[in-house]
């Protein structure tokens, strides 16, 4: 059965809303391509069913692209970049627990070591009070400058999920456990399934530029036509209507 005509104006204004929440998310990656080990995402869409006619399209789910971004060495001691799977587990304010790629860590005057966003970095260990640097190696250790020395200060490991591409977008660089991502698995880096840590380097983000001006360009002409249907269609109503006046 073919459509009615409301039925098309419901169809345009559904592709219309899909294709500015599309473009939202592609405006928010191109935005974080700076962004030390930001992710970027895509949306799936849904279509709707009305019998066996098709009534719209909706986004049914966002998915994270985990790709693995470029390392970058910048030669500051507490940098620190995942080369391969895992992330790095940070407190949240509330006490719940958060996931990063971002490995720009940071001492406060507290002696906390804090990521790029100021998230206190869960590990095992203290940070001596008279600390003035810190570095991390390969497998998680961390080593602190005290005084002339370097000592020992704890250990950091990673995190992996099942479904990466699964997890919440918490925002701050941030993702969260969802039922999607599986739960938390945590390890040494280096074992099994996880990444190793790259010191004094940082993972850049892996936002495809031209990938994503592709795509805005397409979701621009999508949205065209939506909005063209529209148009037409709610000229043709307005035309129905007028000659039943008439």
């Amino acid at each position: 059965m073919s459509p009615s005509l409301f039925q098309v104006l419901n169809i345009s204004s559904q592709d219309m809303n899909s294709r500015i929440a599309d473009l939202s998310n592609s405006s928010n990656s191109l935005a974080n391509i700076n962004t030390t080990g930001y992710k970027s995402s895509r949306l799936n869409f849904q279509e709707l069913l009305d019998g066996v006619t098709r009534s719209g399209v909706k986004v049914s789910a966002s998915q994270v692209m985990m790709t693995q971004g470029k390392l970058q060495n910048t030669g500051i001691l507490s940098d620190v970049a995942i080369n391969g799977e895992g992330f790095f587990a940070v407190t949240l304010p509330d006490g719940t627990t958060a996931y990063t790629r971002d490995g720009s860590f940071l001492l406060d005057k507290n002696k906390k070591l804090l990521n790029g966003s100021g998230y206190p970095i869960n590990f095992q260990g203290t940070i001596p009070a008279t600390a003035t640097e810190v570095t991390i190696d390969q497998n998680g250790t961390i080593h602190a400058l005290v005084e002339d020395a370097w000592v020992m200060a704890g250990t950091i490991q990673l995190t992996r999920f099942t479904n990466p591409g699964g997890l919440t977008n918490f925002g701050s660089n941030l993702w969260s456990e969802s039922l999607n991502s599986g739960t938390p698995q945590t390890g040494a880096p280096g074992t099994t399934n996880l990444g190793t840590l790259a010191p004094g380097t940082l993972e850049s983000s892996n936002v495809n530029m031209a990938d994503e001006m592709t795509h805005m360009i397409v979701i621009q002409r999508s949205f065209q036509l939506a909005s063209k249907a529209f148009q037409t269609t709610a000229e043709m109503i307005d035309s129905a209507i007028h000659l039943r006046k008439v």
